[in-house]
């Protein structure tokens, strides 16, 4: 896992309005050869084709029915069929997510070449993959909604090469025996001698964490529960924090809210997206976060990508 890449790519920025640079809600999560989409606006999968991803999704995670969060499904998924897809392909989401599937299976009147497949998701409710897994959380948005954490799988220490050659182990196989955790048996000047991982490799080291909200007010103590000290907090700032009480009214957060998040769990960097078109830029929305948070504040345009690097512990 140590060599596993991880990209987020904001395909889709937009409040619930499109505009002619913005897209609707849609983020690519890359991790190794695993492709993940977390919503699905209108036009993803030509946010897809600029941002020259291709069309490997593995997984479709929808955070709540509205539809500038989910309309980009239909068109991608003939897309896919219309490319010769043969493996299935998941659509996770709150309840309604199966009725959700089968709409789109009958939207059009040619036989997809793949098995569509819907699972709904409960806040708490774990998703595993390869290598890490993604976890559902409960939001307020007026209607039924979660967001999601993407998380790493715990990694091994630091393997002290030093130290092992010291204790008699030659470098080779022996040294990829203690870093996965087993006992190697060695010979040191004629006596047999068994060295244990722990006196070679250092305390686990913690994976890298996204968080996606969605659409939401502000819901620390779940995403504290469950995200504390994520590399990625991707947010939910529609207004600044002059619009507090539209916010509150609409089930929105303000940028400085978003901040008060990312300070809550010890985000790294926090992104501040789903910014409303009545704003003809984010300078007050970063600003108001930059108040309330001392970490990394981004407001990324369509089509930024952000690599997330390992920690060093």
């Amino acid at each position: 896992m140590s060599g596993e890449t991880m990209q987020v790519y904001f395909l889709g920025t937009a409040g619930a309005l499109p505009s002619p640079l913005k897209n609707p809600a849609c983020l690519m999560v890359r991790r190794g050869a695993d492709t993940l989409l977390f919503d699905c606006g209108e036009g993803a999968q030509q946010q897809m084709m600029r941002a020259r991803t291709g069309f490997t999704v593995d997984a479709i995670f929808i955070t709540h029915w509205h539809a500038d969060h989910f309309l980009g499904v239909f068109g991608l998924v003939q897309t896919l069929s219309f490319m010769g897809r043969a493996e299935p392909l998941t659509i996770y989401g709150p309840e309604w997510v199966h009725e959700f599937a089968e709409d789109v299976r009958h939207m059009g009147k040619t036989q997809m070449r793949f098995v569509l497949k819907s699972e709904e998701v409960l806040p708490g409710m774990v998703v595993p993959f390869d290598g890490y897994t993604v976890r559902a959380f409960k939001t307020r948005h007026g209607i039924t909604s979660v967001g999601y954490v993407l998380e790493e799988d715990p990694r091994p220490g630091r393997f002290d090469r030093e130290e092992a050659i010291r204790l008699g182990v030659k470098p080779g196989p022996l040294f990829g025996r203690l870093q996965r955790g087993e006992e190697v048996l060695v010979t040191v000047d004629g006596q047999e001698r068994i060295v244990r991982p722990e006196q070679v490799v250092g305390v686990e080291r913690p994976g890298r964490k996204v968080i996606y909200t969605g659409d939401t007010r502000p819901v620390i103590p779940a995403v504290s529960e469950i995200g504390m000290d994520a590399d990625l907090l991707v947010h939910d700032a529609t207004y600044n924090d002059t619009d507090l009480a539209r916010a509150k009214e609409v089930f929105h957060a303000t940028a400085g809210e978003a901040a008060d998040v990312a300070r809550a769990i010890r985000a790294r960097t926090l992104a501040l997206i789903h910014i409303s078109s009545r704003y003809t830029a984010s300078t007050d929305h970063l600003a108001d976060a930059k108040q309330r948070f001392d970490g990394e504040v981004i407001a990324p345009v369509d089509l930024t990508m952000i690599e997330i690097p390992f920690r060093d512990a």
